[in-house]
């Protein structure tokens, strides 16, 4: 069955896109499956949303377009991967318990996390929601803190059947706590790791904008938005000073120019006056795309792109060049998710420098993300700064020659 065959799916994510416009681009990038007979509608970690036709046929389109967002909303705080953390540091303390009802609890505290924030935005789910007072904790919290609140409650252990009879029953899918269902196996594509985060950070980025223009974002999804696109590294206060350091070696800082006439035109007569102007540096951006970069450290280098786009200005272009020991064409992009990191050979960044040396106009700035394993030139590149961001905890040193930056793999 394909995605047209889940009843009422198009209304609900209708609804679901118009009440919560923020949310709307994880909403369209999860692929929904029909599933037979699951009696639930759940979320793997691939971004695969799985529906029972009969549950769903029998939902408002307010109550689908809902749970559509209650399951990205597992999908975005990561869950599935905060999942295991979590249960292994009750272990100890409570050996006595079942891990079915561990994760099971852990699920009922991550949709707290969620809900908390949007049903008082107007989620309208079916059932009763669980919130953070149905497990004994104050709002405004996150389900890690929910969990350790609800496992210690009067002092013992309590099923979440005890806690709240007539709770949500949904079983919320391997995208809530990391445990795989028979579903998980079935047809319909996967977000690969680094898709998933990029389309993670575009509803972050999303969530702010919103935030700023309209005011209405939760708190919480503000907070998780400010903490996801916070930088590994400050690029903007490296940049700015690159680009201080560019601009005032260009034409001592000013030059002349006709190409926009000068405010004192008007007192000259016949004589074009020029204008003074400040230049912009052009920068490009070498990606290391080898065999040595795993899928999450690409994801960190897309991420730090993005990073770089804000510092620069969103009307602003980089040149992006994808490098293993070959070097792809430069694409001028103003998004991440533009940049295609073709390669998976070997690696040679002393290319990338020289193929982003060679671009017209030449870049004042390069800047290199790679995790280290590279030969580098002997030299710099003539008339051109060149910052290396070492992507991961174990990446060699760059050469004394370049500006290097340290960006931790997260």
């Amino acid at each position: 069955m394909s995605e047209r065959e889940v009843p009422g799916l198009a209304a609900g994510r209708v609804w679901a896109a118009t009440r919560f416009p923020y949310l709307a681009t994880g909403l369209f990038g999860t692929q929904v499956v029909a599933e037979d007979g699951i009696g639930t509608v759940a979320v793997d970690e691939g971004w695969r949303l799985h529906a029972d036709p009969e549950l769903t046929a029998r939902w408002t389109p307010a109550q689908l377009g809902s749970v559509l967002v209650h399951h990205v909303g597992h999908l975005l705080r990561a869950h599935a991967e905060r999942a295991a953390p979590a249960m292994e540091a009750s272990a100890a303390s409570q050996a006595g318990t079942g891990r079915d009802a561990e994760a099971e609890l852990w699920v009922r505290c991550a949709d707290a996390e969620i809900n908390d924030d949007l049903v008082p935005a107007g989620l309208e789910l079916p059932g009763s929601p669980v919130l953070p007072a149905h497990l004994g904790a104050q709002p405004g919290g996150l389900a890690e803190q929910y969990f350790e609140t609800a496992r210690r409650r009067d002092g013992a252990y309590r099923p979440p059947g005890q806690m709240r009879a007539d709770r949500w029953d949904l079983d919320c899918g391997s995208g809530a706590d990391g445990r795989p269902r028979p579903w998980d196996s079935g047809a319909g594509p996967r977000l690969a790791p680094s898709q998933a985060r990029l389309l993670a950070r575009q509803v972050a980025q999303d969530c702010l904008r919103h935030g700023r223009e309209a005011g209405d974002v939760p708190a919480g999804l503000l907070r998780w938005a400010d903490e996801l696109l916070e930088p590994a590294v400050d690029w903007r206060k490296a940049l700015a000073a690159e680009l201080r350091r560019a601009v005032a070696d260009t034409a001592g800082a000013v030059d002349y120019s006709y190409r926009r006439p000068s405010r004192r035109a008007s007192v000259a007569g016949a004589v074009v006056l020029p204008a003074l102007r400040r230049p912009v540096p052009d920068i490009a951006v070498v990606c290391d795309t080898s065999g040595s970069m795993s899928e999450d450290l690409l994801a960190v280098a897309l991420a730090e792109v993005e990073g770089l786009l804000r510092a620069v200005g969103a009307a602003r272009q980089l040149r992006v060049l994808a490098c293993d020991t070959a070097v792809a064409p430069a694409r001028r992009v103003s998004s991440a998710r533009q940049v295609e990191l073709i390669g998976g050979g070997g690696t040679d960044m002393g290319a990338g420098i020289d193929a982003a040396s060679r671009l017209r106009p030449r870049p004042a700035i390069t800047v290199v993300l790679t995790d280290g394993y590279t030969p580098w030139p002997d030299e710099p590149p003539r008339g051109m700064r060149v910052v290396v961001g070492l992507i991961g905890d174990e990446a060699p040193e760059a050469p004394a020659w370049a500006r290097a930056v340290r960006v931790p793999a997260q």
